[in-house]
């Protein structure tokens, strides 16, 4: 946003200003930031143009991610599996024994044991404890489902100024009559042609500055100026013209105490100073070399000049003045600290990173050079325009940098990537930057300088603007999503051994081994594990090291699927093989149970074991105490239901032995060895299939 002047009515005429602009409009959530102001309501709401941005981004609606509709898919068909299998078994228990009580319970007991429920439960805690981690990482999460997404991201479009680079500026070099100084930290003493240029680029600057390039010039001239006669305080400021589209250059009139003339003080950009000079060819060759120098260095180059107003009223347009070239100031908006790291961080990822800005095409190339962008050519919004939809979809397979570029053409630009099949994450702060930040899978709003509209559509907001926030967001988006596909790889397994229990002993003619209780008892273990021990596993070594998953992957696929069949089998194996045998031994019903039971708990401990993270980083990792809380817990309330009388009689249990016991731990641990060998199995096929 720009200062701009309008129209002013005059009795009966509307009057331009100079520079002015040539729409008489002033829109809704505009400032007077000088002069007054005294406008006739035509629009309000929807019809103004910011209410339009919002309808814009009200046509934009939020999708269910591919995990939420997966998930609603699986719950949908195992539902009504379940009902088909528990009217089954309830039939065939009236048939086979008789009794519709019984048959009833034995039913309930199989919808239990089958029924996922645990599902939505376990994707809405991952997604919420998700976000309070990523909200350590000074990253507030806004939109839930933007957490998985974050998983597949492939693509980062982000700002220049403020996200990779601090946003503020200090002075770097200047260039008088072709010689060129570099402005050091060090720097106390400045060479004597270089007085008047510095001079000069002040009182082309506001008074009491805010934009940070005015701020560091303001900086500069305080430590090289002080105490000279190159400070005006007492200048008095008679008239200003406006940077406009038409011409990308401001000028003050300043009138000296006892001066004859006003004085004019102009700064812009190169070559619309050198245009209001009237430099001939030569010297603007030799200009636009330097200047692109400068700009190669990544550096923001502002042209200064000077000149005399003599007598009557401020001319209309600034060409009016016979300006005196003085020479260039170039300011340096330094790299945030870590951003070069964590843009290679992204490569090694296979995350592509991308820069959106309205910088100078050199600057912003050089700037992409230096962080390590790779290829580094820049797209101008000019020659964005000129081109098709469809040619625009293969230019920016190979352009990593967007210069020059509108807020309105952002939305294009994300568009275009999303139909090449990337998944995007982009970065924005004004209200033009709404759309695009709703239209990209994660938007990311800037919380420091950000505006509420752009807050409002993004499903991220960083804390604090800086761009190796959002990759470590992208580093905990990858392992919430590996803990999440782990906890529902245990969720299928460890159905299965207690869907086979409550089902089998039926089939064969043995006593139920299990009532609803005992499958109450299970889910005090499995809720907590799937949604707590598992959540709280650290990342895997290679979480940034590895391609993005794609998106369009299930998050159960059938090589998972089976892996966790056979996991659960082996589990069913056991504890019907303790029950079927402990029977046939001429053990009582509730020391088979109690046994069969114990198998059941200890197997399920080691599936948990099983399927935690391996290889986790270097780093030094925080302890899982959510996982030995379960496990702990599951132990003693193992013993408790075993040994105190009063509890193990309400599930039907007798007190075991130490051999018993001891018998029961090795049949569980014989299944952890079954886990292991097929998750090995597992990995060397899926190396040589690598």
């Amino acid at each position: 946003s720009v200062p701009v002047s309008k129209l002013r009515w005059d009795g009966k005429l509307v009057i331009s200003p100079p520079g002015g602009d040539d729409t008489p409009f002033v829109y809704a959530g505009s400032l007077v930031v000088q002069g007054q102001g005294l406008a006739r309501v035509l629009r309000t709401g929807l019809h103004t143009e910011m209410g339009g941005i919002g309808k814009a981004v009200q046509g934009l609606t939020l999708e269910d991610s591919p995990l939420q509709r997966e998930t609603r898919r699986i719950v949908r068909v195992v539902f009504f599996i379940s009902l088909v299998l528990c009217t089954t078994v309830t039939m065939l228990y009236v048939v086979l024994r008789g009794g519709w009580l019984d048959g009833l319970l034995a039913g309930i007991v199989l919808a239990m044991a089958i029924l996922p429920a645990e599902f939505p439960v376990v994707l809405t805690v991952f997604l919420a404890l998700g976000a309070w981690r990523i909200a350590k990482a000074r990253v507030l999460t806004r939109h839930l489902p933007a957490i998985e997404t974050l998983g597949a991201a492939t693509l980062l479009c982000v700002d220049k100024t403020g996200t990779l680079t601090q946003n503020r500026m200090v002075v770097s070099k200047l260039m008088a009559n072709g010689t060129l100084f570099d402005v050091s930290e060090n720097s106390t003493e400045l060479p004597e042609p270089f007085h008047s240029l510095l001079e000069y680029t002040v009182l082309a600057s506001e008074t009491a500055p805010f934009d940070p390039m005015e701020r560091a010039i303001h900086e500069a001239a305080k430590n090289f100026l002080a105490h000279s006669e190159h400070l005006h305080p007492d200048w008095e400021l008679v008239h200003e013209y406006s940077l406009s589209p038409e011409l990308l250059a401001m000028s003050h009139l300043w009138q000296a105490p006892h001066g004859e003339h006003t004085i004019v003080a102009t700064k812009g950009a190169p070559e619309a100073i050198a245009d209001l000079c009237h430099l001939d060819a030569a010297q603007l060759h030799a200009l636009m070399a330097q200047v692109g120098r400068l700009a190669d260095e990544g550096l923001r180059v502002l042209g200064v000049a000077k000149a005399l107003h003599r007598e009557g009223s401020p001319p209309a347009h600034q060409h009016a003045f016979d300006f005196e070239f003085l020479g260039l100031v170039a300011l340096l908006d330094p790299l945030r600290a870590g951003v070069k790291q964590a843009v290679a961080e992204c490569h090694a990822a296979g995350i592509r990173v991308v820069m959106i800005t309205g910088d100078y095409p050199r600057t912003a190339s050089a700037v992409a050079r230096q962080l390590g962008f790779g290829e580094a050519a820049a797209l101008s919004g000019t020659e964005l325009d000129a081109l098709s939809d469809s040619a625009l979809q293969d230019r920016i397979g190979s352009v990593n940098v967007f210069a020059r570029i509108a807020p309105a053409q952002k939305l294009r630009l994300i568009q275009a990537f999303k139909a090449r099949g990337e998944i995007v994450a982009m970065t924005g702060d004004g209200v033009n930057d709404a759309p695009a930040l709703k239209a990209a899978h994660i938007g990311v709003a800037m919380g420091g300088r950000g505006t509420d509209v752009a807050r409002e559509a993004a499903s991220l907001v960083l804390l604090d603007d800086d761009f190796p926030s959002i990759v470590r967001a992208v580093r905990l988006g990858r392992r919430i999503h590996d803990n999440l596909r782990r906890a529902m790889s245990y969720l299928f397994a460890v159905h299965v051994p207690i869907a086979g229990i409550a089902l089998l002993p039926l089939l064969f003619g043995q006593p139920l081994l299990f009532a609803p209780i005992h499958v109450l008892f299970l889910e005090l273990i499995i809720d907590p594990a799937c949604s707590l021990a598992f959540e709280a596993e650290p990342e895997e070594k290679d979480v940034m090291r590895r391609p993005p998953r794609d998106p369009r992957e299930p998050m159960f696929l059938l090589r998972a699927i089976l892996l966790n069949l056979l996991q659960g089998l082996g589990s069913l194996v056991a504890v019907m093989a303790v029950y079927s045998g402990t029977l046939y031994y001429g053990f009582t019903v509730e020391s088979a149970r109690t046994m069969a039971f114990a198998v059941l708990v200890i197997s399920n401990l080691g599936l948990i074991l099983s399927n935690r993270a391996r290889g986790t980083t270097g780093a030094p990792q925080a302890p899982n105490s959510a996982l030995w809380w379960v496990v702990g817990g599951a132990l003693a309330g193992l013993i408790l239901v075993i040994y105190a009388p009063s509890v193990s009689a309400l599930f039907s249990f007798s007190a075991l032995s130490i051999s018993q016991l001891l018998m029961a731990f090795a049949a569980g641990a014989g299944c952890m060895l079954w886990y292991e060998l097929l998750k090995s199995i597992s990995a060397s096929r899926r190396a040589g299939h690598a």
